[in-house]
């Protein structure tokens, strides 16, 4: 197609005969060809609006690189892998817990065509979902029973809904938290059917607080994980325990909610500790729920273990089918919780895999890496500060190594860059600087990473 300024409405190409350029088919291979044309639908008829004003000049060519950026645009939300350059493990944005691909070959047999997902091969009967992955669930949590559902805020809610409809909940003011995406403790208590029964101060609660509460005739006390923040200072919160032995003399359910929820100290890969599965069983919550997609390394699920009594009646809860998971969810997670019962889990879990290196092994990933690059002073190493992520420990930082970019460029429009490159890089911009922390990069990441940076080098 030639060229040509367009002056007028009618000097715009048609639709299919801009969908035929072999620029714009390229650009758009990736994307189903109706989006392409919505696509190209919505720049024409903007660059319409546009000619009713004072713009200056345009032409064809411009109206194509103006269609083909939109189709890149578009084609950059489609979900892909990308560098994780942030130095956070368990990022929310990026998709929480990575998962290693052997996962995938372990279930790739158990989920592909048909299955015995409620079916009991032994009886030849019909059988109980999921009921494999429930028994390693318990185990793993040394509780009576355990079930799972679709993330975490849908079991929080089964559970109220179950065990308090239309009766009140008690929870400390300091633990009406918020969470990923916008969603609030107080929301979820409401739309469960429960009523809100606050007790204490943001700050201080304590057991009285709890006893004065039960003249309300509550049906579940809940305490919630302060996971994603600290309160520091003039502070105070009744522990887990003393909670479950007032509940048990009151004969009222206790329900821990821990958020990420974790099944093995953390202790050793980032020195302070966040409470687990195990200890909260222990200590009497009757449910406890948590999340299969932080800490626990694997895919979104919403994880339920204690009595096996209450267990029992969340499954009959007929909002259960709502929000009950498919063979996918119950394969991984039963492979997930297998690698923990038998031991494995610190070599099979990708995510402790890369939460449990050293800053001396990322020192010498990140040297290997600038020796292949060889970028001059563009590229330097230097000690950076990483999280865990997924709402646990915040204020708990983790020694980590990574690449700090030098350039006359803005760190901004660094950061931009790398988002371009195939697959996008997301670092960080550090005291003014772009910096790619290593702490979440894999070895196969790392091969990517130096061949992106081969290609911007003249860029940056």
């Amino acid at each position: 197609m030639k060229d040509i300024v367009i002056r007028s409405r009618r000097d715009i190409p048609a639709v299919e005969k801009l969908a035929s350029q072999p620029a714009i088919q390229e650009a758009g291979a990736a994307l189903p060809r109706p989006l392409t044309v919505e696509i190209i639908r919505a720049v024409v008829e903007r660059t319409k609006n546009t000619l009713d004003g004072d713009s200056g000049e345009i032409t064809t060519a411009i109206l194509r690189h103006e269609i083909i950026d939109d189709i890149k645009a578009v084609s950059r939300r489609k979900i892909g892998r990308v560098i994780n350059g942030t130095g956070i493990l368990v990022h929310t944005n990026l998709g929480r817990a990575p998962l290693a691909e052997d996962l995938f070959d372990r279930i790739k047999s158990q989920v592909v065509g048909y299955g015995n997902l409620e079916y009991d091969v032994a009886t030849g009967k019909r059988g109980k979902r999921g009921e494999l992955a429930e028994k390693y669930l318990a185990l793993c949590s040394q509780a009576e029973a355990g079930t799972i559902v679709n993330n975490n805020a849908a079991a929080l809610f089964i559970i109220l809904n179950t065990l308090a409809n239309r009766r009140p909940v008690v929870i400390s003011r300091g633990e009406l938290v918020q969470i990923g995406g916008g969603f609030r403790i107080p929301d979820i208590i409401r739309k469960s059917g429960a009523r809100l029964l606050e007790v204490g101060t943001s700050n201080i609660t304590t057991l009285d607080d709890y006893k004065n509460a039960l003249e309300a005739n509550p049906a579940v006390i809940l305490k919630v994980h302060r996971s994603n923040f600290a309160v520091s200072g003039f502070t105070d919160e009744v522990p887990l325990r003393e909670l479950a032995t007032l509940g048990r003399k009151a004969d009222i359910p206790v329900v821990n909610d821990l958020g990420s929820g974790v099944l093995v100290d953390t202790t050793p890969m980032a020195g302070a500790r966040e409470p687990t599965v195990q200890e909260s069983v222990r200590q009497g919550a009757w449910l406890t729920c948590f999340s299969g997609d932080k800490l626990l390394g694997g895919v979104q699920a919403g994880l339920i273990v204690g009595r096996k009594e209450p267990v029992a009646r969340v499954k009959k809860n007929p909002i259960y089918r709502v929000v009950r998971v498919d063979k996918i969810v119950f394969s991984s997670t039963e492979n997930l919780l297998g690698s923990f019962l038998d031991g494995s889990w610190s070599g099979d879990i990708k995510l402790w895999r890369l939460a449990q290196r050293k800053e001396s092994e990322l020192y010498e990933k990140g040297r290997e890496i600038i020796r292949q690059i060889d970028a001059g002073d563009k590229i330097t190493l230097e000690g950076t500060r990483g999280r865990l992520g997924g709402g646990a420990l915040p204020e708990v930082p983790l020694p980590s190594v990574g690449l700090a970019v030098s350039s006359k460029k803005n760190p901004t429009r660094l950061a931009a860059l790398f988002r371009e490159a195939s697959p996008p890089v997301i670092g960080r911009i550090v005291e003014g600087r772009f910096v790619i922390d290593l702490k979440a990069v894999d070895d196969d990441d790392a091969r990517l990473l130096i061949d992106i940076i081969k290609n911007l080098i003249d860029k940056i």
